[in-house]
């Protein structure tokens, strides 16, 4: 099998939607002979900030020297990007063995009525080849939720980590802040490590019972551990433990993932895991995801960033009224149609003098042209251009040299426009 016919083996799958639920990926891991159980899990869910933290724990324990697993979703550019060993994504043909592997078990399933999704088929070539790989230790993100969602087969993680918690995919995980804390703390396994963010006090209760109810030892991340020194549209440098460091995951929303990591490595550290304080530090300093306050020079400064729901566009407004990025602030901004877009947009209300509003390429995509309208309740300047290169071609040439451009909306419009971005300028480290 090749890489491409792997794909369309995976895209295949697309067509059966999200069903969440663990009675299919749990039989097809038990025809694989259970892979899951061979490994070391830190299995991390949350609304926002789970893939920074992620990051962070994979940097922390590569550092270390231990043989780091990291599952993670979506992608920005290439569909590997979602399965990596020490920072290295999986190589396209061993992909595909690994996808000819497992495939006839997900037939076979099929002809019987048991339906295997595209995320259940992914987590699953995923954990086999951090099995084949006899990874130490696989930093394992939820895809949605947690309770039904296919990553929370492994049995019993190091620890169960759950990070920011808002309303997103309402229709699925419920409409309220307590409905969602059950959902993602469904990942809390009997006689495990809870690692929290103390966070509304509503979440907290649901996600103290379920730990308390399932003796769980609790590890409150620790926010005070962090103090903020400077923040720029590149980086920024917090105090920790008494050193500075340089981080090039930035702004005030990642001071708490970074509490999460922190509180994470206590766990991990508690199970018997050696972490020293430098490989902390060097990871902290290492750790990068994509599109995440990305800073690219250009023409103009350009802010890249997959802020798609209220919380991670208030992330974002905090970040750049920090870090005062050059000039006047014009925007590119597309976003999906399920998305809360209004109470998104408020968000960012005073901070650019121009909106241009585009639409990424997902079929789950809102037009530009209603984008748009949306975006006229907010703000005073908006057009809409609907092709997003298109679109950032001309927020580059009204920005000139001195302004900024600010790229947002979701991380489906950063995945189309950030390889090309790349392409024609470079990413300052």
């Amino acid at each position: 099998m090749t890489y491409e016919q792997a794909m369309e083996k995976i895209s295949g799958l697309m067509r059966f939607g999200s069903k969440p639920g663990l009675q299919r990926i749990t039989k097809l891991f038990e025809s694989m002979g259970r892979p899951d159980r061979k490994l070391k899990f830190i299995h991390v869910a949350g609304t926002n900030g789970k893939g920074s933290v992620c990051a962070m724990l994979a940097s922390i324990l590569m550092k270390q020297g231990y043989k780091t697993g990291l599952f993670i979703s979506p992608y920005i550019i290439d569909f590997r990007e979602r399965m990596q060993i020490n920072g290295r994504m999986i190589e396209k043909q061993t992909l595909a063995d690994t996808v000819e592997k497992i495939y006839p078990y997900i037939e076979n399933m099929n002809e019987n009525g048991e339906i295997i999704t595209e995320f259940e088929m992914i987590t699953a070539v995923a954990i086999d080849w951090f099995e084949q790989n006899n990874c130490e230790y696989v930093v394992l993100e939820t895809g949605m939720g947690g309770r039904l969602d296919a990553t929370n087969i492994i049995v019993m993680p190091l620890c169960s980590v759950i990070t920011s918690i808002s309303l997103d995919h309402t229709a699925v995980l419920g409409d309220t802040l307590e409905k969602i804390a059950f959902e993602k703390a469904g990942i809390i396994k009997k006689g495990g490590k809870t690692v929290y963010l103390p966070q509304q006090q509503q979440v907290n209760a649901v996600i103290e019972h379920i730990a308390h109810e399932r003796s769980n030892a609790l590890y409150r991340a620790d926010i005070s551990q962090i103090k903020l020194i400077n923040e720029s549209v590149s980086g920024m440098t917090v105090l920790y433990n008494g050193k500075e460091i340089s981080m090039k995951l930035c702004g005030e929303h990642q001071l708490k993932n970074t509490a999460v990591a922190l509180a994470a490595v206590r766990a991990i550290r508690d199970c018997g895991a050696v972490i020293e304080e430098h490989s902390v530090i060097e990871g902290l300093e290492s750790a990068f995801m994509p599109a995440r306050t990305e800073y690219i020079k250009s023409t103009a400064d350009i802010i890249l960033d997959g802020a798609h729901n209220p919380d991670g566009m208030l992330a974002l407004s905090r970040h750049i009224k920090n870090a005062r990025p050059k000039g006047d602030i014009i925007a590119v901004i597309g976003m999906l149609a399920d998305k809360d877009v209004h109470s998104s947009l408020m968000q960012l209300k005073g901070i650019p003098s121009l909106v241009i509003a585009t639409q990424p390429s997902n079929p789950r995509r809102m037009e530009a042209h209603k984008l748009a309208e949306i975006a006229k309740t907010v703000f005073d300047d908006v057009t809409y251009i609907e092709d997003p290169f298109e679109a950032v071609d001309a927020a580059l040439s009204k920005a000139g040299a001195d302004n900024t451009v600010l790229i947002c909306g979701s991380l489906y419009l950063a995945s189309q426009l950030r390889e090309k971005l790349l392409s024609l300028f470079d990413r300052i480290d």
